[in-house]
């Protein structure tokens, strides 16, 4: 039975992948109804506010769900929110079983939905292709536990760490490929933050073009320091996300990057993809809540002392305090070799 589960339970994550960037502050999902070994019924969550994966699934099923088995990637909702729970529509369809990867990370839910379907007799399991449906809800995961949004930072840099040349051009580094992929990336997350002399220096729409998707544009924040921001720069004449001017009465100029994380979260901001530069990267890092990073590497040696790196600020003084990585993994994208990582906290 365990390798069926898992079978419909893989079918169910595919799903929840299809709106991923669209559904925050809501987690991604997908259900799968299944009867006598045949699909009769699947759906997922497509935007915050709609209905929930269950209720496309059990649409389509219609009476074929009745005696069915569901499964989802995400333990089923016993509350009112935007939508009436799911576990109501689960009870009142006839399914005789629910099979869920993980349960709800929201402690308004947390084994709950679970729980009232067994009280009125619905077999349940959980626990299923786990380490995928975690990742896949990393960021609402977090958001849940914590009340801060995932922090991912994105760096494309040559094989020597240069992000520029020692004249300030950086276009481009990284090839078409990876910059498809940054796109993407960008659209998965709810907010894109860059500093100021990002701006300046390289003058970027920090929207989310995906070709052939209609994608949520992120929030576009701009991290100013002491550094001004002209009004034509084009972020603030394109369409796109909002903007948002972070600023700060230090004297320093820096902006302190986890009150404003903790700012986001209060307004329902699950994930942040920081984009750069080199300074804005180190204060993330220094301040210890960047969860994920993604390392774009070009084949290309920049050289030059006064070349801008991907990762400035003080840095470390001993090797031994360097931060670390796990669960890291290797690939080609295009040109450019990508490396992923969560950070080691």
């Amino acid at each position: 039975m365990r390798g069926e589960d898992e079978k419909y339970i893989k079918i169910s994550l595919e799903l929840a992948k299809k709106a991923k960037g669209m559904t925050s502050p809501n987690p991604c999902v997908g259900a799968v109804i299944v009867k006598r070994g045949r699909i009769v019924g699947s759906g997922y969550h497509r935007f915050a506010g709609g209905p929930h994966a269950e209720i496309y699934a059990l649409r389509q099923a219609g009476k074929k769900a009745e005696g069915a088995t569901m499964y989802v990637s995400l333990e089923p909702c016993s509350h009112f929110g935007k939508t009436p729970p799911c576990t109501d529509a689960i009870i009142r369809s006839g399914i005789k079983r629910v099979v869920a990867a993980i349960k709800d990370p929201n402690p308004v839910n947390n084994g709950r939905g679970l729980r009232i379907l067994r009280s009125r007799g619905i077999g349940t399991a959980v626990g299923f292709l786990e380490a995928e449906a975690k990742e896949l809800n990393e960021d609402f995961i977090k958001y849940m536990t914590s009340k801060m949004p995932f922090v991912a930072v994105k760096v494309a840099q040559s094989l020597d760490g240069k992000i520029a040349t020692r004249t300030g051009d950086s276009k481009w580094i990284s090839g078409e490929k990876a910059r498809e992929f940054v796109h993407k990336l960008r659209s998965e997350h709810d907010a894109v933050m860059v500093g100021a002399g990002t701006v300046l220096k390289d003058d970027p729409l920090l929207t989310a073009r995906v070709k052939g998707k209609r994608v949520k544009q992120p929030l576009r924040i701009i991290l100013s320091g002491k550094t001004g921001i002209p009004q034509n720069a084009r972020i603030f004449n394109s369409r796109g996300g909002d903007v948002v001017i972070a600023a700060t009465k230090k004297k320093d100029g820096r902006v302190d990057i986890r009150s404003l994380l903790g700012e986001l979260a209060k307004r329902q901001i699950t994930s942040v993809l920081i984009e750069g530069g080199g300074e804005t990267v180190a204060s993330a890092l220094e301040s210890r809540v960047v969860d994920k990073v993604y390392f774009f590497i070009a084949p290309k040696i920049i050289g030059g002392r006064k070349a801008a790196t991907s990762v400035e600020g003080e840095g470390v003084d001993k090797a031994g305090k360097a931060i670390r990585l796990n669960k890291t993994s290797f690939r080609k994208i295009g040109d450019d070799l990508l490396i992923e990582g969560y950070i080691i906290k």
